[in-house]
């Protein structure tokens, strides 16, 4: 990482942590000395958390379950900084065609909006004056593309809540934001990409290809990329900004 942070004395939760971008922010904010809480579905987080160094917590946990969230989270007394990240990304094209259409797209916005919701309902309460709330949204929060409705609204859904929460949580001293990903190289991203070249007709280096015509600078992104943004909405150097959704895409939709 290129910049420098400290996070001693703080207490990070990190949503959807398992993998991907949200065990690179956990990543990010170990390194830079947080007391951790990471929490996912899956049984992998366990393992996860022993590739962490320092303090690290473990949930387990299904966020569209709000009793369940209550359950696994009682015990936690404080969270200087919430990152809402997990999120499910599969394609609900509007054609009745794809296979258990109905059950993908409702189990999405159970995870991607109402499980942030969840997840930021128990704990605000434990989030104290100064603290922050970090969304991860994506640049398809900006935009649109075929055959992931479901998706795609719900990270519109993702900013709606993060502006709204910016606004309620002020008077307490909470900045409230959330970062946009462009392509980074996670699974569900490469599966996402598989179905566009197969949705289209095209092969996935033609699918990658216009991917990068379309940013400014060249090249997939990796997890560990994000976690700057992440820490640095969460430093004192982000301490002015709340109710923003932050592009990090190598350009590929400037705001």
């Amino acid at each position: 990482m290129s910049l420098r942070f400290d996070f001693s004395g703080k207490t990070v939760m990190v949503t959807g942590s398992s993998s991907g971008i949200g065990f690179g922010v956990a990543q990010g904010f170990a390194a830079a000395g947080a007391r951790l809480i990471i929490l996912s579905s899956s049984a992998s987080i366990h393992e996860a958390a022993k590739q962490l160094p320092g303090s690290v917590q473990a949930i387990q946990c299904d966020i569209a379950d709000a009793a369940m969230v209550a359950r696994s989270l009682k015990d936690i007394e404080r969270v200087d900084v919430l990152v809402n990240n997990a999120g499910l990304e599969r394609p609900t094209p509007i054609s009745a065609q794809h296979p258990e259409g109905d059950a993908t797209f409702e189990r999405i916005v159970a995870i991607n909006i109402t499980g942030t919701q969840n997840v930021t309902n128990a704990l605000i309460d434990r989030i104290p004056e100064g603290g922050r709330i970090i969304v991860t949204a994506s640049i398809w929060a900006r935009t649109a593309v075929p055959g992931f409705s479901a998706y795609v609204a719900s990270k519109h859904a993702n900013l709606g809540l993060m502006r709204t929460w910016a606004q309620e949580l002020g008077p307490r001293g909470i900045r409230v934001n959330a970062v946009c990903p462009g392509w980074v190289k996670t699974g569900p991203a490469i599966n996402s990409l598989r179905e566009l070249a197969a949705s289209s007709g095209r092969s996935e280096a033609e699918v990658e290809a216009e991917i990068m015509a379309a940013q400014a600078i060249d090249g997939l992104m990796e997890p560990a990329d994000m976690a700057d943004t992440y820490m640095f909405l969460a430093s004192s150097g982000g301490a002015n900004i709340t109710g923003q959704a932050i592009n990090v895409d190598r350009g590929e939709v400037m705001s």
